[in-house]
Parts: C-alpha cells; sequence; structure tokens
C-alpha cells in the first residue's frame, strides 16, 4: 500500500470512530495513532458526554498512547484525524514531538494550521510535519451532516 493509498486508509479509520461521535451526539471527529505502519490508538470527541473542555480525539488519543506506552515523545508516530486540529490540540502535537499528522478536512474557523501556522511554525521548539485533504469529501460531508441536523433538531424545539 502506497503513501496516499495508506493515508486514505488510516483515515476511513479515524471515520469510523467519528461515527462513534456522530451516534453520541459529539462533533464528529476521529483519530487513529499509527507507529510503525501499526495502528497503536483511536479515539473520538468526547467534550459532551464527559463535559470535558479537552474531550477532543487528538488529545485523548495522544493521553492515552503515551501513558501506554511509558513515553510522551511520539516522534516515530503518525496521527490521522477527520478534522484539521485546533489550537490545543496542535499544541498537544508540538508539546508530544508528533512526527507527522494527517487530516481530512480543513477548518476555515478554528483550524490550527488555516489561522496560526502552529504546526509548522519555526519559532516553536518542534514542527510537526503535515499532510492535509485525505478523504476531505467524506470527513467534511459527516461533519455537514451532522450540523445540518443539529440545526433541524433545534427549529424543531
Amino acid at each position: 500500500m502506497g503513501g496516499v493509498d495508506r493515508d486514505a486508509h488510516f483515515i476511513r479509520l479515524a471515520l469510523r470512530e467519528a461515527e462513534k461521535a456522530y451516534a453520541r451526539e459529539e462533533v464528529p471527529v476521529g483519530a487513529v495513532l499509527v507507529i510503525d505502519g501499526k495502528v497503536v490508538g483511536r479515539a473520538h470527541n468526547v467534550r459532551e458526554s464527559h463535559n470535558d473542555p479537552t474531550g477532543h480525539a487528538e488529545t485523548i488519543l495522544l493521553r492515552r498512547v503515551a501513558k501506554r506506552l511509558k513515553r510522551w515523545r511520539l516522534n516515530d508516530a503518525t496521527l490521522y484525524v477527520t478534522k484539521e486540529p485546533c489550537v490545543m490540540c496542535a499544541g498537544v502535537m508540538v508539546n508530544a514531538r508528533l512526527g507527522r499528522v494527517v487530516y481530512g478536512c480543513h477548518d476555515p474557523k478554528g483550524g490550527a494550521q488555516t489561522l496560526f501556522a502552529i504546526l509548522s511554525d519555526k519559532r516553536l521548539n518542534h514542527r510537526v510535519a503535515l499532510t492535509a485533504g485525505v478523504c476531505e469529501k467524506e470527513c467534511a460531508g459527516m461533519l455537514s451532516r451532522f450540523f445540518a441536523a443539529r440545526r433541524k433538531k433545534k427549529g424543531d424545539s
């Protein structure tokens, strides 16, 4: 499996995690962490169900894997996530010395890379390699369906 195919494969696994969040009425973002071609962890958003402002898929996943591997430096890992990371999650990625992040769709209102270029900012002590737009239509479509349903539900109230 080549680079583009491999990235699409893992983003589709992250989409499965996002579906779990969707089913729980959480913003449907899912993430998968890969080291040496193997999935070492998966997570999805739980901010609403856990009443946790840090309950983003990426942050949960990096915390969980670092604890299990007994190391916080994850420079050999690639994080696959369905939506562009926010500022908080990008900060965690930089602090974890993450090797690479691959994301599905852009977030023009809250994306850390789109708005601030945090993952590639040369002023920081670490930069994270980045690939954007993998399975973008599928990732954006899930978010669009979720928010359309949410708006419709609020309109019915």
